[in-house]
């Protein structure tokens, strides 16, 4: 019997150390490629945040909000990141998909054209080709932006350009108008100079929320916890970028390839100040207004239309947010 127990204890010595809690395997799908707004979930993954939660987190290349949308609502993809307004589209056609943080307070929807091609504003856009991705949500919503602008919907054509070939489309007259999120602003500026015109949605009245972290309803319910971990590792990997980027770029570089470093440095200077409004420095960084997301149902209904109506706070909850988590104004360029 003394053998036996020996030789028992030598075995349970020599096998290898099982762990408490084994990560569950987590996808993100993003909106688009990767780049400075991404690096938060980038570096926390880095950092070993979501792994020590018990979340083994795949971050995977979007193609567009729309598409990102409609994955999380079918339970393809537990969570995403999506243009709010491109998210309420694909709950009122039945995606089962819930808001849990924003990212972008203001919307970073901008077009950009130049001005030796002919056009003057929004009100100079008919007659003229507009290039994106079929997915984009300035393409989903842009019937809403001509009615805005005082323009008819089918007075453009859009062409398909492809995110990184937007500049080379307008530089080559391919497209005589891109759209692009306000955070790429200064790679334009360098590229055209003086000849480059540009409008941002909410100039022309138009501020609906941005780019927001979506998690499918049906995963939430069944998983509240490792949600709200989620969102909290998130909050607390974008408040450490807005103290300090410099890691969370590194984080992003290591990973992804094709970025320069430059750019992404002024594109997060413009990040933050689209993360910043008088609820994520109050509330919570990433806080969801109940006021805002009813406006931008009225926008998506007045303008498009919804399939499917539906009570608009069903569509986002700020239960998961952690409030001690703010966003600070004090770093924001003006």
């Amino acid at each position: 019997m003394k053998v036996f127990r020996i030789a028992a204890l030598a075995l349970a010595l020599a096998a290898p150390a099982l762990p408490a809690q084994s990560a569950e395997s987590v996808n993100l799908i993003l909106n688009w490629t990767p780049t400075a707004d991404h690096s938060p979930f980038y570096y926390a993954k880095a950092q070993g945040w979501y792994e020590k939660a018990g979340i083994d987190l795949n971050i995977e290349v979007g193609k567009g909000s729309g598409v990102s949308s409609l994955k999380v609502g079918s339970g393809g993809s537990p969570f995403g990141i999506a243009d709010l307004a491109t998210m309420l589209v694909a709950r009122s056609k039945g995606a089962d998909v819930v808001a849990l943080m924003s990212i972008y307070a203001n919307t970073g929807q901008t077009f950009y054209w130049l001005k030796s091609y002919g056009v003057d504003g929004a009100r100079t856009f008919p007659g003229h080709k507009i290039g994106n991705p079929p997915g984009d949500a300035s393409r989903v919503m842009w019937p809403a932006f001509a009615k805005a602008a005082g323009i008819a919907p089918d007075a453009v054509s859009f062409v398909n350009v492809g995110p990184t070939a937007k500049i080379a489309a307008l530089k080559s007259h391919t497209v005589d108008i891109i759209s692009d999120f306000y955070n790429e602003h200064d790679l334009k500026v360098i590229e055209f100079g003086a000849d480059l015109g540009f409008v941002n949605w909410k100039d022309i009245g138009l501020n609906p929320y941005g780019n927001s972290l979506i998690v499918n309803g049906a995963f939430l319910r069944k998983n509240p916890k490792l949600a709200e971990d989620f969102v909290r590792i998130s909050q607390k990997a974008f408040a450490a970028c807005v103290a300090d980027v410099a890691p969370c770029l590194k984080a992003l570089l290591d990973q992804v390839s094709g970025l320069d470093k430059e750019n992404q440095e002024r594109q997060w200077e413009r990040i933050k100040f689209l993360m910043t409004d008088d609820f994520t420095t109050t509330r919570a960084l990433g806080w969801i207004d109940a006021g805002r997301m009813r406006q931008d149902y009225d926008l998506v209904q007045t303008y498009l239309g919804m399939e499917k109506p539906f009570a608009v706070e069903s569509a986002f909850s700020t239960e998961l947010l952690d409030p001690s988590i703010r966003m600070d104004a004090g770093r924001v360029k003006k």
